[in-house]
């Protein structure tokens, strides 16, 4: 970007910006196996500085037709979601911090830390539960852009279901406040005489004459981030944009703060962990299990098993335990099932959450019941150092693959697929006859309880076979799920990586409701392009990472 358009920005920005080497460089990377060079990254101190950006840019458009602005925050989504060819803006140097926290609520800005926000949330006994395995890593902004999910998701639901209100920058550099609005708010909106009653009444417009096609759309599973979500923002009594804005990657605006419900921390949890070796019966036993109401229910396979204890040093540190001896003595019944039996195909950790320790144990008991008839082992954890041993391999995989696996690198492509639980038995299997024909190496984690599974496999990014191998297995699984009616991406979102994918699991007509939306809010294609729409198989390709 020439030194002309810095001069031009310089006159009304007041924040940083930043085009050297080593920054442009650091900007073409997330968490995912994609690589996009961007021309200039710019750190906003005020959300003037947005809405100047935004019109600098729209006025622009027709001089420099690539010219677009894609939001970044902490730089962890494993879709390629904040990777741009134009302008990077970064909220987590300045546009950061809580604002207020109330009864059950917080005022947040997107560039705060998931970690950070915690902290203050926890001084009133309250958390945002949608947060992911990623909690130390990823920020406010990301969790919104994702629709992020987690561990409690099963019982708590995504983000979509924690947003009270959004401030949004449109694309015509105004801000306003998005939530949901009654009927008769509605009617107030779609008389305004301006970009925003604009929006309000095309939207409106579409969900009335596509409705039929758009109810039929929506994906039946428990948890998907794949399109835009236009099936949940008209239920007839409210109409809530917010809907749509969460799990955009921020292509349709720019969020400047957020307003989200919080709930109580329960005072008691117990985690039981079951040892599967067979996971023909795997679908029945979650069904059997969910009527419980368990706060989570997750699982991970005998790859990554074998990974924490072919690693267990630098596990010990990730945890950060004071007693190694009594963590290493609660590891022995694992160690025990291992040298008799072998490593399980899967173990599921099951959780549970309430404000006594009598109701934990009632659900223990029912537990127990529950699982019986299946004749497999389970254990309940005797302390919180007890429960964290699991909890720690189930999160930590990912990071112990990259740290320790030298030569080649964690690959996130198929990393998010959603079936309903019912279908795990049959799915699973089948894909992993795709992964293993083409000599993958890979562990698998996921949220059991909502049929969610993590898929990351090794790679040598070198081996130029390596791009077509990921662009093969892509079309092959996403057809296997398909075929189960499912998503292809539950928590992580279409981003560079899915987004040419889509048409596996939405028809053309639904395909041309989500330009359409796109189309309303963002008509000159400002916002981070070539996610959610527009995006190609080629220039998926051609961005896949060399090393």
């Amino acid at each position: 970007m020439g030194s002309d358009t810095k001069q031009a920005l310089s006159g009304f920005f007041s924040g940083d910006m930043d085009d050297s080497e080593a920054t442009l460089k650091a900007y073409s990377h997330d968490a995912s196996l994609l690589e996009v060079r961007p021309e200039l990254v710019l750190f906003p101190k005020t959300v003037e500085d947005i809405r100047g950006l935004i019109r600098f840019v729209a006025e622009h458009k027709t001089v420099s037709p690539t010219l677009s602005i894609t939001c970044r925050a902490a730089g962890s989504c494993m879709s390629g979601g904040p990777l741009n060819e134009s302008i990077i803006l970064d909220f987590s140097r300045h546009m950061r911090g809580t604002l207020s926290i109330g009864e059950r609520s917080a005022e947040v800005l997107p560039g705060t830390f998931y970690r950070d926000f915690e902290v203050e949330t926890l001084k009133h006994n309250l958390i945002l539960p949608c947060y992911t395995a990623s909690k130390n890593l990823c920020a406010i902004g990301g969790m919104i852009g994702n629709n992020a999910a987690g561990e409690k998701t099963l019982h708590y639901g995504k983000m979509e279901d924690y947003l009270n209100s959004l401030m949004v920058v449109f694309a015509d550099g105004s801000e306003h406040e998005v939530r949901a609005l009654s009927e008769g708010e509605l009617g107030e909106k779609l008389k305004l005489e301006s970009f925003e009653g604009e929006i309000y009444r095309k939207v409106h417009g579409l969900i009335s004459r596509k409705g039929d096609l758009i109810a039929s759309s929506k994906p039946k599973v428990s948890k998907n981030s794949a399109g835009y979500y236009i099936w949940n923002v008209w239920n007839g009594k409210t109409f809530d944009l917010t809907k749509l804005i969460v799990g955009a990657q921020g292509t349709l605006g720019i969020v400047t703060k957020a307003n989200l419900r919080l709930v109580p921390v329960n005072k008691h949890s117990k985690l039981a962990t079951v040892f599967m070796r067979d996971i023909t019966n795997l679908g029945k036993l979650v069904n059997d299990i969910l009527p419980l109401e368990p706060e989570s229910l997750e699982s991970y396979d005998d790859t990554t098993l074998s990974l924490a204890f072919r690693f267990f040093p630098d596990m010990l540190k990730t945890m950060k335990v004071k007693n190694f001896g009594k963590l290493l003595w609660s590891f022995l019944p694992e160690l025990g099932m291992v040298l008799t039996g072998g490593l399980p195909k899967l173990i599921l950790l099951i959780e549970f959450a309430a404000e006594t320790e009598a109701e934990i144990n009632l659900k223990m008991q029912e537990l127990k019941m529950v699982v019986s008839p299946h004749k497999l082992r389970l254990r309940v954890a005797r302390s919180k150092e007890d429960s964290e041993k699991y909890w720690t391999i189930r999160r930590e995989s990912f990071n112990l693959l990259r740290k320790h696996v030298h030569g080649r690198r964690t690959a996130p492509f198929v990393d998010d697929v959603v079936v309903q639980p019912k279908f795990l038995p049959e799915f699973l299997p089948k894909m992993r006859v795709i992964l293993d024909e083409h000599k993958l190496t890979y562990t698998i984690a996921g949220h059991a309880g909502n049929g969610n599974f993590h898929i990351i496999p090794l790679m040598d990014m070198k081996e130029p076979k390596n791009r077509e191998v990921i662009m093969v297995v892509s079309e092959k699984i996403y057809d296997l799920v398909a075929e189960y009616h499912g998503s292809i991406t539950g928590e992580h979102n279409d981003g560079l990586i899915r987004t040419p994918f889509l048409d596996k699991m939405y028809s053309p007509e639904i395909l041309e409701v989500f330009q359409e939306v796109k189309n309303i809010f963002d008509p000159q294609n400002i916002f981070n392009p070539n996610k959610k729409v527009g995006a190609t198989k080629d220039y998926l390709r051609e961005h896949i990472v060399r090393e």
